[in-house]
């Protein structure tokens, strides 16, 4: 089985012409602050916003993934955009913010605002920009196969328990 992340961000951003950058930053975020940003964004000559584009292009990349082999795809909406396959474990992942927090700036080091903060901020993002592009709301229980706490768990353990999910 093969896991999609950084190779996702590659294959979207050639298919669509954006920077790797763009598509890191706006793939799977919204940077307004609500759904009045979405409507309101910068749009190309077709009248789409470059969201909509980089969207479009996110989930045709995600279905033909999903089509040629068994694979993990992280975020993106995949959860959503594969919501009719029957071949499909729709999984989320979550933790206490305390915990993110700490392995945030393991990974990642410090920055000028607190982890906590980052966290919060990217989270709005994110539900933002799920609720819009699915109408559901982002880490709702009633959308997923499993949800997995990976700060009680561990990531190894999450990992286990998914791999032996798969195999069985």
């Amino acid at each position: 089985m093969i896991s999609y992340d950084a190779e996702l961000l590659e294959k979207i951003a050639e298919e669509s012409g954006f920077v790797k950058e763009y598509v890191e930053e706006h793939g799977e975020e919204s940077v307004g602050k609500g759904w009045i940003f979405q409507v309101f964004s910068a749009r190309d000559y077709q009248g789409h916003s470059y969201r909509d584009d980089l969207w479009a292009v996110q989930r045709k990349i995600i279905l033909e993934l999903a089509e040629k082999e068994p694979c993990v795809i992280v975020g993106r909406c995949a959860d959503y955009i594969l919501r009719d396959r029957e071949d499909c474990l729709r999984v989320f992942v979550h933790a206490d913010p305390a915990l993110r927090a700490k392995r945030i700036v393991e990974h990642y080091g410090e920055r000028s605002d607190s982890p906590e903060k980052r966290i919060r901020d990217k989270d709005k993002r994110r539900i933002t920009y799920y609720q819009f592009y699915t109408n559901l709301k982002w880490g709702d229980v009633h959308n997923y196969h499993i949800t997995l706490d990976s700060g009680q768990l561990g990531t190894d353990r999450c990992v286990d328990i998914l791999t032996g999910l798969y195999h069985s």
